[in-house]
This record gives C-alpha cells, sequence and structure tokens, in this order.
C-alpha cells in the first residue's frame, strides 16, 4: 500500500531550468512532494530509482523524442500518469500524446490554476486505478478460493452414475488429453471442469474460463485471441487474451457450440499447430494450454445444425463426460444439500440450520429443472429465510412448495411456440405466490377466488381459474 505522500510524488522533466524551478516551487506550495530532472535519461533514472505518481513531460529534451519516452513512461510504469508540458507550436504533438496514452496536455505559458486541477485530476485518476485493480485482485482471489472450495467441498456422491464419473476424471486428470463435458444447463459442467484441472498436471497454473455464449460474436475472437494496439477502433492498448493468460494452465470453454464457425476453424488451427495471431499482430504466438469445453446442446442436434464443426468436435473429444440431471440421480440430492447449507451457513456467518423432515422430502419430491444450480440457489435462499436454525416448508422457494401437479417438469421442445394452459395456469399461480411472498390464502385471493370458489373478479373478467388449481394452491382437497 503507498503512503499518501508517495501518492503525491510528482516528477518533472524538462531542460529549461527556470521552469523546473517555478513548477517545483509551484507545487510544493500546494503539498506535492517533487523531483526534477533535465533529461529523458535523468527522468527514467528516477523513476526506475523511485516511480513517481504523476509526470509533468516535456516533449522537447536535448537527448530522445518526448513521444518516444512516453512511450518508455507507459511501457514501463503504467501505474503512473503523465501530462504534456507543450508549445503552441507543438500541439499536433500533444494531441498525439493523448492517443499515446498521455493523461492530458498544457500549453506554455502555464495557467497555475490550471496545471494544478490537472494534476489532482490525473492523480484522483490514478487513485480510482488503483482500488479497481485491488478490488479486480481481490476478486480474483475469492473466485480461486471459491473454485478450490467446491473442489474441498465436493459432496460424497451416491449415485453409482456420479461415482463413475468421478473414477473417469481421476483416471484422465492427470494426462493432457482434451475434454468435452456436455448436460443440460446446470448440471455443474463447470465444477467439473475445475475438478479436473485441479486434478491435473496444470493444477498450479490459471484455469482460464470462457463462456461464449456470454459475449456479443465479435467479441469473442479479440477475448480469446487478444489484440495489439490500434487493431481496431477502441483498442487503446495491448491485450494478451485468454489463450495467453491459459498458457501453462486450462482454458474452459463453456458453450462451445455457440462459438462462430468461422472462430470454431480459427481456433481448431491452435488446437492443431500450437500457435496463434492476436489480432493486428504479424508475430505468431505459441500456444500452452490443455482445453476442456462444454455443451448444453445435444451432441447430435449441434453437429446436425452446424452449431459444432465436426473436424473441431472430433478434436476436442478425446474424453466426453455427460452430467446427469439432478431428477435422474435424486440420491445425491441429500449430500448435495448438506454441501450447499455448510457453504452458504459459513458465508453467511450463521449457525448451520437443520432441515425439517417434510421439508427435505419436499426437495426429494421436485423435479429440479434448473438441476444442481437451481438447488443451490434453492438452499441459499433457505439459509437466508431459515429462523431458530430449521429450514421448513415456508422457508423454500414457492415453486418447490407446489404440489407435483403443479411444479415445472422438463418435458421435450413443443413443435409450436403456443403455450399449454397448464403452463400457463401454473406461471400465473407461481407470480401470484411471489407477490405474496409465499401466503396461499393472500395468493388464492390474488387469484381471484374466495375460499368458498365463488369467482370475486371484477365484471368484464369472470374468467376463472379451474377449482382444483386454485384449491391446490390453498392446500384444499
Amino acid at each position: 500500500m503507498r503512503t499518501n505522500s508517495e501518492a503525491r510524488r510528482i516528477l518533472i522533466i524538462d531542460d529549461e531550468r527556470p521552469i523546473l524551478l517555478t513548477l517545483e516551487a509551484l507545487l510544493n506550495r500546494h503539498g506535492y512532494r517533487t523531483e526534477t530532472a533535465t533529461t529523458a535519461t535523468l527522468g527514467l533514472r528516477a523513476m526506475k530509482t523511485n516511480p513517481a505518481a504523476l509526470v509533468l513531460l516535456d516533449l522537447q529534451l536535448p537527448d530522445a523524442d518526448g513521444l518516444e519516452t512516453l512511450d518508455r513512461l507507459k511501457k514501463d510504469f503504467a501505474d503512473s500518469q503523465v501530462i504534456i508540458l507543450t508549445a503552441h507550436d507543438s500541439l499536433n504533438n500533444a494531441i498525439e500524446s493523448i492517443k499515446r496514452g498521455a493523461f492530458h496536455f498544457i500549453s506554455k505559458p502555464y495557467a497555475p490554476e490550471e496545471l494544478l486541477s490537472l494534476a489532482e485530476q490525473a492523480l484522483e485518476k490514478r487513485s480510482l486505478l488503483q482500488e479497481t485493480q485491488a478490488l479486480r485482485e481481490k476478486a480474483e482471489q475469492l473466485e480461486k478460493r471459491l473454485e478450490l472450495a467446491e473442489t474441498r467441498l465436493a459432496p460424497v456422491f451416491k449415485s453409482k452414475v456420479m461415482q463413475e464419473m468421478e473414477e473417469l476424471i481421476s483416471a484422465m486428470a492427470p494426462s493432457d488429453a482434451n475434454v468435452l463435458i456436455t448436460g443440460e444447463s446446470g448440471v455443474g459442467k463447470e465444477v467439473v471442469a475445475n475438478v479436473i484441472h485441479s486434478k491435473s498436471r496444470r493444477a498450479g497454473k490459471p484455469l482460464v474460463k470462457l463462456n461464449c455464449a456470454a459475449f456479443p460474436q465479435t467479441m469473442i475472437e479479440s477475448e480469446l485471441f487478444g489484440y495489439v494496439k490500434g487493431a481496431f477502433t477502441g483498442a487503446m492498448n495491448d491485450f494478451p487474451g485468454m489463450i495467453a493468460e491459459a498458457r501453462g494452465g486450462t482454458l474452459f470453454l463453456d458453450e462451445i457450440s455457440e462459438m462462430p464457425a468461422d472462430l470454431q476453424t480459427r481456433f481448431l488451427r491452435v488446437l492443431q499447430g500450437g500457435e496463434y495471431r492476436s489480432l493486428g499482430s504479424t508475430r505468431m504466438s505459441k500456444a500452452d494450454f490443455r482445453v476442456i469445453t462444454a455443451t448444453n446442446r445435444p451432441i447430435a442436434q449441434a453437429l446436425a445444425e452446424n452449431r459444432l464443426r465436426s473436424d473441431l468436435y472430433y478434436r476436442i473429444n478425446t474424453f466426453q463426460i455427460e452430467v446427469p440431471p439432478l431428477r435422474e440421480r435424486k440420491e445425491d440430492i441429500p449430500p448435495l444439500v448438506t454441501t450447499f447449507v455448510q457453504r452458504f451457513a459459513a458465508q453467511l456467518g450463521k449457525a448451520e440450520p437443520t432441515i425439517a423432515p417434510e421439508a427435505f422430502q419436499k426437495l426429494l419430491d421436485y423435479s429440479w429443472p434448473g438441476n444442481v444450480r437451481e438447488l443451490q440457489n434453492a438452499i441459499e435462499y433457505a439459509v437466508v429465510l431459515a429462523r431458530n436454525d430449521v429450514i421448513g416448508i415456508k422457508e423454500l422457494p414457492a415453486e418447490i412448495q407446489l404440489p407435483p401437479a403443479l411444479q415445472t417438469t422438463p418435458a421435450p421442445a413443443r413443435r409450436s411456440g403456443v403455450a399449454s394452459l397448464n403452463d400457463m395456469e401454473r406461471e400465473t399461480i407461481l407470480q401470484a405466490l411471489a407477490q405474496t411472498h409465499g401466503n396461499k390464502k393472500k395468493a388464492a385471493e390474488l387469484l381471484g377466488t374466495l375460499q368458498g370458489g365463488h369467482s370475486c373478479l371484477p365484471e368484464g373478467k369472470r374468467e376463472r381459474l379451474p377449482y382444483s388449481i386454485v384449491a391446490a394452491v390453498c392446500d384444499r382437497r
């Protein structure tokens, strides 16, 4: 952590000694610590010894080009801000300096108020950038800890299919073989990727993740391959890209079937040749990563619809792991629930609540269309609401409280875009339950039905939901 005095250090590089003395006196009077240099060489040497927070740089120096000196400063001391000192006849160079990363420029002769204002703004920008970087680093550290926790606190699966999957992962993880993970949304494909990486020989290196469905297609290429400064409009600095970030480690591409076809071809060439070129670059770079991919689309469908190129598929499919939906392995629900309760109670600083038998039965009876992700969210919801260290039915999300007949059940896609009547009824009831925070009596009243079953809808809206639906909401038979 830099001290306040270090954050207010300013280096002035100018070959005109009267200007140096004037600026030094002005800045010192206003609480800044200053250092001066009359050449680019002396200025760069001073920065190496004790980097300043802000550099006031004259473009006309006796031993070096001012713009080249700026480039050196931005390359070697990216944390420092630079304000250009320029004469009126060199405004074009001053504008060019902004394009190269200078904070601003000021023309001679300087108005003291303007110079002081620019200096304060530049230091404020530097402070904000440092805070942002610190937050980013903390977020990355937290993400790594969470990934490690997911790996260490993985539940002991009871289902045979998951035990067999764990055996396969343990056998193939130490190799560099490419892995394709398939399964419905929410089954835990990313967690599987985390486990594979943690058990591989690359575990000490980065695990870099890219969700191909989370970026516009035009951005995926630059995120993956990186770019050099000036490669396109807005490319103000070099960006290494995720292939470079994953060097020595693992690259996890989620929703690989959403990657544009031409980009799939380019990525295939990287896997085949072990080299790639960043956008705008003329230099080939070495690629060194293990690739793990995932998709929630059935592979046959993705290939038939040309969403996944067959040549790329055969390259990434050395091992294929299919993670089954939670509804097909309900014996895994208890250990998953235990893991999630422990995790969220620890995060909230609460004692671990117990789950009432009737609430646990609701968890077992539910079909979990959102799979493990939905279960995780439901347990987090319940732990937050738990009172007296007990999770009852009322602490579960409204959807899970519904009778099985009204719950969402995974089904094949319809041939038309028209929702069924039962689906519309269920959605209407869920909305009512959400608005009434799970109060079934109030939900029934909101739906326009009295306890006796008579419609109380306003004139002109006499359409009633079936009595059986409202009865189910009210727990009446």
